[in-house]
């Protein structure tokens, strides 16, 4: 299949034959276990690796550790570390998803990949610059752990489907944060949520 325009998303030729090698590798171990329910490889380009990649220029900048909880096949964790070359942690309790992570960071080059094969409650992560969670959990409970790992002035990168606003509703009556909005590049109907400044109502600092 030919490759999609990665120079759109900011990629550079080295980086995009890494993100091919990481898309090869995550074909190969999809037919032992399920990490994606697509095995079509546009469709993993698209629905996946695309999907991650616009999220890079949202990151904040400097050198603060990025987390990413409910890495699954490393969306987008593994997809921002390859993009951004940050220390970057991997939460993922399915053993098998957290070994084929481990080896994806290894193929890929990407020592500053940690991979904690543990429930979000129980991995000991640092004070992060940034948290993000894709198709995890809904927002509210999303917060919880933002709120608990990020580092002062860490922001929360979430991408949503069409729940986005519902459950924005649904989280303002508990927290307070400052939100911004990002039009998805690759679904229509999605919702990059940026969100920064994040406690719960009632807390004063």
């Amino acid at each position: 299949m030919k490759q999609p325009d990665l120079a759109a998303f900011g990629v550079s030729r080295e980086t995009g034959e890494r993100l091919a090698d990481f898309v090869a590798l995550l074909r190969r171990w999809n037919t032992r276990i399920n990490l994606t329910a697509e095995r079509d490889e546009a469709a993993l380009w698209q629905r996946h690796v695309l999907d991650s990649l616009q999220l890079a220029p949202l990151v904040p900048p400097g050198n603060g550790p990025l987390v990413d909880l409910g890495s699954g096949a490393g969306f987008p964790g593994l997809i921002l570390a390859l993009a951004t070359g940050r220390e970057t942690h991997l939460v993922e309790s399915d053993r098998r998803k957290s070994a084929f992570l481990i080896e994806a960071a290894r193929v890929l080059g990407l020592p500053c990949v940690k991979v904690h094969p543990a429930r979000i409650e129980a991995a000991t992560l640092p004070q992060a610059a940034m948290v993000s969670a894709r198709a995890l959990a809904p927002l509210s409970d999303l917060l919880v752990h933002a709120h608990r790992i990020l580092a002062p002035g860490g922001i929360a990168l979430f991408p949503k489907g069409r729940t986005a606003e519902e459950e924005l509703t649904q989280a303002a009556g508990a927290w307070i944060m400052h939100i911004e909005r990002f039009p998805s590049r690759t679904d229509p109907s999605a919702t990059i949520l940026r969100l920064s400044e994040i406690r719960p109502a009632g807390f004063h600092a």
